[in-house]
């Protein structure tokens, strides 16, 4: 007579299949699991897009329990038989609640929601930002004072071009007592003029305490002699701005409202 062979029993494996998604990922760990097992669910949404449902539905087409343990992670205990995960993302109206002209595959996007959220600045009217218009001197160390918690002033400048009654009239004596920002002259702030790219990026190093930096400069029109020279290799350096090209900063150029609420948003993140 022959012998018999021996082998271990497992408990039986249960798929885990998720539907067809859009406008998101969903994925399960493990993919196939035990009763009683724990599965976690992560479900990512596209940019511009929330997770509207997500659901569970065992062999019997039953939702189960689902345990949030925050940043898009779900679990749930494994029944015996196959599992099904729903999930259904929707537009995240966020911004709709600000501004129609920003759109979520906008570079600014998360800048702008960052700023209406922090109450940084508001649009230019109940419901657009504009995003690709100028921003003056006045707006840029206005939308600065507000990132940094609206500080009180000691004192008003004594600008001749700025009114007491000036909604940006805090945020330039402010700018100025703490060296973030000087006038053009000794009696002009000038707050209605542009704010070009080298004067934001050395108001934003200013307000970081000027910061040295240490690497070489890549840009044929940033000369070691300009007052922005060290506030320009300091801002590429730590990913507050980028050159126009790799040889080219444009100090010059004006900047939108977009770029320079940008910009502030990156050197706070």
């Amino acid at each position: 007579g022959g012998g018999g062979g021996g082998g271990s029993v497992s408990a039986p494996g249960y798929s885990v299949s998720v539907d067809d998604v859009k406008h998101g990922t969903v994925t399960v760990s493990p993919e196939s699991a035990s009763k009683g097992d724990t599965v976690t669910i992560t479900a990512t949404p596209d940019k511009g897009y929330t997770l509207e449902s997500l659901t569970v539905l065992d062999k019997d087409g039953k939702a189960l329990a689902l345990t949030d343990k925050g940043g898009g992670r779900y679990t749930f205990v494994m029944p015996a038989g196959k599992i099904t995960v729903k999930a259904v993302f929707m537009d995240d109206n966020t911004m709709l609640n600000f501004f129609t002209d920003v759109h979520a595959e906008d570079y600014y996007y998360d800048a702008v929601l960052w700023a209406a959220q922090e109450g940084v600045t508001g649009g230019t009217s109940d419901t657009l930002f504009a995003p690709n218009a100028g921003c003056t001197r006045a707006q840029a160390v206005t939308f600065l004072w507000r990132a940094a918690g609206s500080p009180e002033p000691k004192t008003l400048s004594s600008f001749a071009d700025v009114p007491a009654d000036a909604y940006y009239a805090k945020a330039v004596a402010w700018a100025v007592e703490n060296g973030v920002a000087k006038g053009v002259s000794e009696t002009a702030f000038a707050p209605d003029t542009s704010c070009t790219r080298a004067q934001i990026v050395t108001f934003l190093w200013r307000a970081q305490q000027s910061p040295a930096s240490g690497g070489e400069n890549p840009f044929a029109d940033v000369p070691a002699a300009a007052y922005y020279y060290n506030a320009v290799l300091w801002a590429v350096e730590n990913d507050v701005a980028k050159g126009v090209s790799e040889t080219a900063f444009a100090p010059d150029d004006n900047c939108t409202r977009a770029q320079i609420v940008t910009l502030i948003y990156r050197c706070k993140k």
